[in-house]
């Protein structure tokens, strides 16, 4: 808080007067404090969301007309020791995690937000960053990602049938590859990162992992949050074929395994989380087969 402090009365000090007061989160790259009544500050806790910021104070104006609020920078703030990166002031959206209990109809939940997946990937992504390192790499093809998924696979045997995840594994890889222009990605759409109001959905925060690319991990959402019954009406209401639904699942199962390999022992939201990722994944296929 003192350092927050020390941030604002130097960068602006217009706002320094106004409360401050810490965000909980589970989330691992960013630090929120809400500021006064209608704002926020949030800045990167380690050096690999550093670049973020940046990338967020560009491209969200840009990102108008979604069905959901999104976060709106009203301040771009820079190094100034003992802080060694850039930090934002955001607009303050009310709300809360939007994990199911904060859901009325999650079968409304699946319809919005297919809605603002097929207007996000409609906006232009002329410029837009290209999925890489800077949003660690979603977007990509998901053969890229064939290494960490099956050392996640081996590490977490103790929990899962290793036969049956390399098996949903690979039929997501032979799905054919994203072939059409890029477009625009969140990369990390999940109860943290959505925010719900009074029953309903009302906004999609934190877009350090946006860029343009395959927007099949963008579903990943389908298996993290909604039921198989909204997970259908997601489905149905979505611009997708058949091969992105396929590498969408392939999305879902690669970073929930991944997360709960590195997490497990240290982050029990993350890992909670993760394993219900995998287990919707898991009865997914068992319904198919």
């Amino acid at each position: 808080m003192p350092l927050v402090r020390h941030l604002l009365d130097r960068q602006f000090p217009q706002w320094a007067h106004l409360p401050l007061t810490p965000v909980a989160s589970d989330g691992t790259d960013n630090v929120m404090f809400r500021l006064g009544t209608d704002m926020c500050v949030r800045l990167p806790g380690v050096a690999r969301a550093a670049g973020q910021v940046d990338k967020e104070q560009v491209w969200l104006p840009r990102l108008g007309g979604l069905p959901l609020a999104i976060p709106v920078p009203l301040g771009h703030g820079w190094t100034d020791a003992p802080y060694p990166w850039s930090w934002s002031i955001y607009s303050w959206i009310e709300g809360a995690p939007a994990t199911p209990d904060q859901i009325a109809d999650m079968d409304e939940a699946a319809a919005t937000l297919a809605a603002l997946l097929n207007a996000f990937q409609k906006v232009d992504a002329a410029g837009g960053p290209p999925s890489g390192a800077h949003n660690e790499y979603r977007g990509v093809p998901l053969a890229l990602r064939d290494g960490v998924t099956r050392k996640a696979m081996e590490t977490l045997r103790d929990e899962f049938d290793l036969s049956t995840l390399t098996a949903i594994w690979d039929e997501a890889l032979a799905a054919p590859v994203w072939s059409d222009a890029p477009v625009w990605i969140h990369g990390d759409i999940h109860s943290g990162n959505l925010l719900a109001h009074e029953g309903r959905l009302c906004a999609l925060i934190d877009f350090g992992l946006m860029g343009i690319g395959d927007p099949a991990c963008d579903l990943m959402v389908g298996w993290s949050l909604l039921p198989p019954s909204s997970r259908a009406v997601f489905r149905s209401a979505l611009s997708v074929d058949a091969a992105t639904w396929a590498r969408g699942r392939g999305w879902a199962l690669s970073v929930a395994l991944v997360a709960l390999a590195y997490y497990r022992d240290i982050n029990p939201d993350i890992s909670e989380r993760s394993r219900h990722t995998i287990n919707q994944v898991l009865a997914d296929k068992a319904r198919e087969d």
